[in-house]
């Protein structure tokens, strides 16, 4: 069965309770059950990870690499600081795609800066949760691509 690693960065456990007006009201816990719902509508398996920690994030991408067929990484803040990040998407050979919760290119100027789009086969940003959803799609067209 086709597999699907998701992946969630730093603060993203905050979500709901965590400035809302940006990143909206739902929590993550919310956002998995979308998840699941779209992964069973679509036919295929995924695994939902959270961490703050950036090496616990690399060890889970380090970990895919022969496990599942793609990954969707909302890598949160680290999307703008993390070369290692980065390298661990370039280091594996599935396809990646980076997701955000909000357009990030409508937000501080730093934010449009990422690091995780130099690994990535495709972004989905600005959509809210429902990006999530958007983002296994992407994930699965770039698998049947292949």
């Amino acid at each position: 069965m086709t597999s699907i690693l998701v992946l969630n960065g730093p603060n993203l456990n905050m979500l709901g309770s965590r400035e809302p007006e940006i990143y909206g009201s739902n929590s993550l816990a919310a956002i998995e059950k979308i998840c699941r719902k779209r992964a069973k509508e679509l036919g295929i398996d995924i695994e939902f990870l959270h961490s703050n920690h950036e090496g616990a994030l690399i060890d889970a991408i380090h970990d895919a690499s022969e496990k599942v067929d793609a990954i969707v990484i909302n890598a949160a803040a680290y999307t703008h600081t993390s070369v290692a990040l980065m390298d661990a998407l370039k280091s594996v050979p599935q396809p990646v795609v980076e997701l955000h919760l909000t357009n990030t290119h409508r937000r501080e100027s730093f934010r449009a800066k990422s690091y995780i789009s130099l690994a990535a086969d495709g972004i989905i940003c600005g959509f809210g949760a429902n990006g999530y959803a958007l983002a296994l799609d992407a994930a699965l067209g770039l698998i049947d691509a292949k």
